[in-house]
Parts: structure tokens; C-alpha cells; sequence
């Protein structure tokens, strides 16, 4: 079987993708080269027509894209941090969710071993072809094009992730704020334990020279003074002045 012929034997799913996606392809045969996976390629011996090629681009220009845009969106964050909100955004776990919220899975064309091994639902599956996707539109309908797409469905995560980020980063960022402002590092104090042992939240505070700059509560320990940290991070500049 030829790729032209998948396109064939495939045009409802495709264009039922398309719809999905909200882009029409120019040439159909690049969307379908986007669900074929290796294993499929290797059982039906098409040669180079699987996609791979299309997931390295899509890679790329995901790494283009969202990161231009986090730029636009973020012009005071640093370029650490930057780095980390894109990374999470287009890692392996949030593009199978990305590929899962389109339901990729369902139109990919995988090898019977791999099908019957639950294929169509690993994430290391799904997120390459969502790579390949943003690929194969790339190559259809250039930069703007794929530009406004990627933006269509990541900008939505862009705040939850960042917020995300800040909690599991709090405790770091404010020990380097506090020990280049002040040259001390501040310390926790478990203020509450309650609930249930198998439902416990704890209630913690960051100290500072005596003060409470800050607090917040979870189920864990550790989270709490993530929270806590960066419940004293949002307030950074009101603190400064008590100081």
C-alpha cells in the first residue's frame, strides 16, 4: 500500500481530523505522513513515509513558537525561567494531553503489535505525533499559518503552567532573592496539622527575621512550603518595604 492510497482508504477520518484541528490541508498526503508511526511504515514497507521527519520539524517549530510567544506574553520573566515554561509546555506528558484533548489517537496508523499493545493511548506515541501535526501544517501552509494554530490551543496553558512552575520553583527562587537581597535565607514553620491521617493538610509559614512574610496549606509538607514561598513571592514587593 502506497501513502496516496492510505489517503484514500482514509479521507472520512482525515477530514474529520481536519475539522478538529480547524486547518484544511493543501495536500492531504502530509497529514496522513503525520499518523503514520515507524511500526506501521515497517509491517506495510513504506520506505521514508512514516513521521519521524515531520516530528523533528514539528519539534522545532514548536520550540519557535511557543517560545516567541511566552516572550510576548511574559516580557519580565527571565530567560531561566523561560526556558523551563517552555520546556514543561512541550514536553512529552502535555503534548499527549494536547494529542489526547483531539482524540490523535484514534486516527493514527500503527503497527498490529504496537495497536494491540495500546498504542493509540502512550504518551510517547501520542506526543510525536502531535509533533508531526504542527510539522505537517508547517509544511502545508508555512509559518503564520502554524504560528496560529499552536497559539490557538497552547496559549490556554500558558498561565496554568507558569502558576504550576512557581509553586514547585517558590522555595529556590525566594532563598535566591532573599540571600541576594539580605545575604540570609529564610526558614518554615509547620504552623498546623489537621484532618485525618489519610487526608492530612498542613499549614506552614515562612519566616524571616522573626516576620511571617507568608503561608499556605496541602497535603503535604513539602507542598505547603512551596505554596507557602510563593504565596511570599506574589507579595515580593510589599514585603520588601516592612523589611
Amino acid at each position: 500500500m502506497s501513502l496516496d492510497s492510505l489517503v484514500q482508504q482514509n479521507k472520512p477520518e482525515l477530514s474529520m481530523l481536519e475539522q478538529t484541528l480547524g486547518y484544511r490541508f493543501t495536500d492531504l498526503r502530509l497529514l496522513q505522513r503525520a499518523l503514520v508511526h515507524t511500526s506501521y511504515a515497517f509491517e506495510n514497507s513504506f520506505s521514508g513515509e512514516d513521521n519521524e521527519t515531520l516530528e523533528f520539524l514539528g519539534d522545532a517549530v514548536l520550540d519557535l513558537v511557543v517560545g516567541a510567544a511566552l516572550i510576548h506574553r511574559f516580557p519580565a520573566m527571565r530567560e531561566g525561567e523561560l526556558t523551563r515554561l517552555r520546556a514543561a509546555l512541550v514536553n512529552e506528558t502535555h503534548l499527549a494531553t494536547m494529542a489526547r484533548n483531539v482524540d490523535l489517537g484514534r486516527f493514527l496508523s500503527l503497527g498490529k503489535g504496537e495497536d494491540a499493545s495500546n498504542g493509540r493511548n502512550k504518551s510517547s506515541i501520542l506526543s510525536c505525533a502531535y509533533e508531526a501535526v504542527v510539522g505537517a501544517i508547517f509544511e502545508d501552509g508555512g509559518y503564520a499559518t502554524v504560528r496560529d494554530f499552536v497559539l490557538r490551543f497552547f496559549v490556554p496553558a500558558f498561565d496554568e503552567r507558569r502558576d504550576d512552575l512557581l509553586i514547585a520553583d517558590a522555595k529556590s527562587r525566594l532563598q535566591e532573592t532573599l540571600q541576594e537581597q539580605f545575604n540570609e535565607a529564610p526558614s518554615y514553620r509547620l504552623d498546623l496539622e489537621e484532618g485525618p491521617s489519610h487526608q492530612r493538610i498542613f499549614t506552614v509559614s515562612v519566616i524571616f527575621r522573626e516576620s511571617i512574610l507568608g503561608s499556605g496549606s496541602a497535603s503535604s509538607k513539602k507542598e505547603a512550603e512551596q505554596r507557602a514561598a510563593a504565596a511570599t513571592l506574589a507579595e515580593y514587593d510589599q514585603m520588601i518595604a516592612r523589611l
